[in-house]
């Protein structure tokens, strides 16, 4: 399952913004997998951090393979030794155990979360061990499928932005009229953004590259937290 978008955000994007509109076009329809189950976002999102594209893939197929169904009553019976040594590290493990065991007593209300505004879902996401406001954001994107998406603390969106405008830095203030601009289509802008920083665009360069030589970048969205 790809995450979803049509005619519509596309002629919003193009009708607010000139140079992202000739971008999409350039770049073409963007396909971004999703996963519609929240438990198994999560742990696959907590598992995923600061770590490669390669060992998440390989990591997260472990998981699926060890487990069968990834959920609370699976993930409680495994436990967080077995999960480590599938390849995470043991604070990660211990973070998904800790999920689980939420989850199974009731204590996180996962099913309540896909019904909440998206600020209300990045706050409950983010009372969680292990997810921050990128990490939740992410959740709203690729699980939840919410259209208005755009994360600060994605590194890629903003080296994104900065190829495509030609800016230097890429601060909250300049970065928040971007959000005004592409609202409320600011996830599929994210989707040309991130892929605009992977060089989808081969004469683009980042002006401010000097200033963010060396950072990595996770899932092809570099991003904190």
């Amino acid at each position: 399952m790809f995450f979803a978008y049509g005619d519509r955000e596309i002629e919003h994007l193009k009708r607010r913004d000139r140079r992202m509109g000739a971008a999409m076009e350039a770049i073409g329809p963007v396909r971004r997998e999703t996963d519609p189950d929240l438990f198994s976002a999560v742990v696959h999102h907590i598992m995923a951090q600061q770590i490669s594209t390669r060992a998440q893939e390989t990591i997260w197929r472990r998981i699926r393979e060890a487990l069968g169904t990834v959920d609370a009553a699976h993930i409680l019976a495994f436990g967080p030794s077995a999960l480590q040594a599938l390849g995470m590290s043991f604070r990660k493990a211990a973070y998904i155990v800790d999920f689980a065991q939420k989850v199974a007593e009731g204590i996180f209300p996962l099913e309540s979360v896909a019904a909440m505004p998206d600020e209300e879902a990045v706050r409950s996401l983010v009372s969680l061990r292990g997810i921050g406001v990128w990490t939740a954001e992410m959740i709203l994107l690729f699980c939840l499928q919410r259209p208005n998406v755009f994360s600060f603390d994605d590194l890629a969106i903003r080296r994104g932005l900065r190829m495509l405008y030609r800016h230097r830095e890429m601060g909250r203030e300049r970065f928040e009229r971007y959000r005004r601009r592409f609202s409320p289509c600011c996830s599929v802008a994210s989707l040309y953004l991130w892929e605009i920083a992977g060089g989808a665009l081969p004469g683009l360069r980042d002006p401010g590259e000097s200033v963010t030589a060396g950072t990595a970048q996770r899932r092809g969205r570099g991003g904190v937290g």
